[in-house]
């Protein structure tokens, strides 16, 4: 339980895999992760510090965790024991927690590395808590979600989440020189090709090396190229989770793209979630969604264009019907851009929920009895139509209600035609006293 290998019962000299082999034995070989190992940062001030907390290390795979968190043990002197929330149940749970407290009886703590820690349920979460409380365990997580949505909140009090980022292509260079020097040997790539087997692990430093250990075994004359490394390797999956964080992280990404005008930046979001296994159904109607909160009354036609390109997606089907979507996006951020009448909606929401109980006027009400009419109901109204310039200036709020001033449209687009009929009215309805 302390080791992958060692519980397998592997010997020293069986075959190993490049990724188990240039392992770091120190905290100084990791590479990448200076915000959490720096000097100056939460896990460089801990150790300094001789004080080690519980820890939930929120990530993407193959940045670190299980390497980070098994060089901690070693450095504080803890015992290392790993298991994974996809395989472990609560009568393993109680085995552990067991076998640690009789550790430490003996004199010696333990460090439990979780992994996939999101994936245990609420009840067996709780179960961690009464031994952090007394010591017994010092709990570390690793999570590819936000902790924040998958973590009990007891759980994450009692910690602190660090986050650990995919390795940048400097970080990957490092790696690769690394397992070259384990090799005995330089990959038969050029510059080109070479950079382009770092991206094709996309940030996996595990996927890296994975990747390193095929080329390294293939029988080659001279460097390949980017071509010939394209026709023997296939690019690794993107990291992508229709339900989890990278789902709602990119559809944010493209959704600020387009409110931000940049078309370039919303196609590459937009074709990021499609090659990700995205519904485009779930885009036509976020994308129809963008219209309505982010354009809205400064271009009308945009909802319209989404609905269509709606439409036309459905008629057409995928791949062809994409282009569509993909049509409706550029149209999308490069129009005039408004949320006054969603920011009109919300405040009108506010208001109704704090005068609900108002009635309307009573010189805007039917009175379709004499009851109703010796009540007051429609005493007063003003039909528009017979009023100078077909508006009357009365007021349609509650009596006694102030008169809020919701739409404020802006100078953009079509909405600055609508601020010249608001001001308009706004004028004639001052001039004759209504509201």
């Amino acid at each position: 339980m302390t080791d992958l290998f060692d519980s397998a019962a592997l010997e020293a000299d069986a075959p190993r895999p490049l990724a188990d082999r240039l392992r770091p034995a120190r905290l100084g070989e990791v590479i990448g992760q200076q915000q959490v190992l720096g000097p100056e940062a939460p896990l460089g001030v801990m150790l300094a510090a001789g004080k080690l907390g519980s820890l939930i290390f929120w990530g993407p795979p193959g940045v670190g965790k299980t390497t980070i968190a098994r060089l901690l043990a070693d450095e504080t002197e803890l015992h290392f024991v790993q298991i994974s929330a996809i395989f472990s149940g609560v009568a393993e749970l109680k085995k552990v927690f067991e076998t640690a407290r009789q550790r430490r009886r003996a004199g010696q703590g333990t460090l439990l590395f979780v992994d996939e820690i999101h994936r245990f349920n609420k009840a067996q979460q709780d179960s961690f808590l009464p031994h952090m409380e007394d010591g017994t365990i010092l709990l570390v997580g690793a999570t590819t979600e936000n902790p924040s949505f998958e973590l009990n909140a007891a759980v994450l009090s009692r910690s602190q989440v660090l986050v650990l980022e995919r390795l940048s292509l400097a970080d990957m260079e490092l790696l690769t020189q690394r397992a070259e020097q384990a090799l005995g040997a330089k990959l038969p790539l050029d510059g080109p090709a070479r950079e382009q087997l770092q991206e094709m692990a996309d940030g996996d430093g595990r996927a890296l090396l994975n990747l390193i250990e095929q080329v390294a075994a293939w029988n080659v004359e001279g460097k390949l190229d980017t071509a010939r490394l394209a026709q023997r390797l296939n690019r690794r999956a993107a990291v992508y989770d229709k339900s989890g964080d990278a789902h709602y992280n990119l559809i944010s990404a493209l959704h600020k793209s387009v409110r931000g005008s940049d078309p370039d930046a919303a196609l590459y979001w937009f074709a990021r979630m499609l090659e990700g296994g995205e519904d485009p159904r779930y885009l036509a109607r976020r994308i129809t969604r963008m219209a309505v909160e982010d354009i809205g009354l400064a271009d009308p036609q945009a909802q319209a264009v989404c609905l269509q390109s709606w439409e036309t997606y459905e008629r057409l089907g995928s791949p062809e019907g994409e282009l569509a979507l993909a049509q409706a996006l550029v149209y999308l951020a490069l129009a005039p851009k408004s949320n006054a009448a969603y920011v009109a909606y919300k405040a009108a929401r506010r208001a109704a929920k704090e005068t609900g109980s108002h009635p309307p006027p009573k010189h805007i009400l039917n009175a379709p009895t004499s009851m109703m009419k010796d009540q007051g109901y429609g005493k007063g109204y003003a039909y528009d139509h017979d009023a100078e310039d077909g508006f009357s200036g009365q007021n349609y709020f509650p009596d006694g209600m102030e008169r809020p001033e919701m739409y404020a449209p802006v100078e953009r687009g079509f909405e600055r035609d609508l601020k010249k009929r608001l001001d308009y009215f706004a004028g004639l309805r001052a001039k004759r006293g209504g509201g």
